[in-house]
């Protein structure tokens, strides 16, 4: 019998339940999975407050990594013993094996691990579509702002900046973030708690601004982000961890400078299986040759979502979190 983790109503971290499941065979164009380990992610959070509507009752997650147990008809790219990852799947991978659809999977190089897989397909798919998808013309001798330095995509979008020749300016929460975030190639970094953003920014650009600003926290450093921009700079908003952006004044953007906002999902960019293999295949190349090291900080066990789900939003986290499972395989 499987287990793993459903939810019957939304809330805090204690609506999660830790439940044996069905899962049986796989039907037309599906497989069956079995989980080494599977992704933790703040956007996870947001199916469990409800932010992002889910019918409940509804499992939890949509990233994990493991081997295929079992494949139904009409799926031609898989078979079974194969090393697989995923992300942006149906809710679900909270578990220790499930029935899903094939067209989800990517398949897994043997020099990727099962653990370091569901630490980067999500946060590794959102840095590649971020720097080659949104703002594919920042090169050698550019600077970007960065929210959230310290986090798992923080780590993987520094490190892939930095691969480009791009400098990148990290905000963080804490010193410690702050050295772990200069580590990893932030050429500078803001403690946001004692720090103004934007008039930082501009001291470290000799008063231009940033050509683009990543933000994935939302609300709370909307402002400081258009503040930030230099002359027809984007803002990308790629995650609302205080809260969403509030709503959009177009006359604003033009008094900033003709600025631009963009608010992008990977589902977007990921959705063609063609963009997705060559994003994958691009992270996996990096990954795997050591120019990107993903750093697993937080590791629990799946039936510890509550604790998890109570470090992600404490912001205690640091790097990438993963419940393992290898045990399971």
């Amino acid at each position: 019998m499987a287990k793993g983790i459903r939810f019957y109503e939304t809330g805090g971290p204690d609506v999660l339940r830790w439940e044996e499941l069905e899962v049986g065979e796989p039907g037309p164009g599906e497989v069956r999975v079995r989980h080494a380990a599977v992704g933790l992610n703040f956007a996870d959070t947001y199916f469990r407050t409800g932010l992002y509507p889910a019918p409940l009752p509804a499992g939890m997650g949509v990233e994990a990594a493991g081997v295929i147990e079992a494949v139904g008809s009409g799926v031609a790219d898989f078979a079974a013993g194969d090393r697989v990852t995923y992300t942006g799947s149906p809710l679900g991978a909270y578990s220790t094996e499930r029935v899903m659809p094939a067209e989800h999977l990517i398949a897994l190089p043997d020099e990727i691990a099962f653990e370091t897989a569901a630490a980067m397909t999500m946060r590794g798919l959102t840095s590649a579509y971020l720097l080659r998808r949104i703002a594919p013309r920042l090169g050698a001798g550019d600077t970007v702002l960065l929210h959230a330095a310290a986090g798992g995509v923080g780590l993987i979008l520094t490190q892939w900046a930095r691969e480009l020749g791009i400098d990148v300016i990290g905000t963080v929460s804490t010193e410690e973030k702050a050295e772990v975030a200069r580590a990893h190639g932030c050429t500078h970094t803001i403690v946001y708690p004692h720090e103004d953003v934007a008039s930082r920014v501009r001291d470290l650009t000799g008063g231009v601004g940033v050509p683009v600003v990543f933000d994935s926290i939302g609300a709370t450093t909307y402002r400081s982000s258009l503040d930030s921009l230099a002359r027809r700079g984007l803002l990308v908003c790629f995650g609302t961890a205080s809260g969403p952006v509030p709503p959009i004044d177009a006359m604003e953007l033009a008094v900033k400078g003709s600025v631009f906002v963009t608010r992008p999902a990977l589902a977007d960019y990921i959705a063609d299986p063609a963009e997705r293999a060559a994003l994958a295949g691009e992270l996996f190349d990096l990954v795997g040759s050591g120019r990107i090291a993903i750093e697993i900080n937080q590791r629990y066990a799946l039936e510890d979502a509550v604790q998890a789900h109570t470090d992600l939003e404490s912001g205690r986290s640091i790097g990438s979190s993963v419940f393992s499972l290898q045990p399971a395989l």
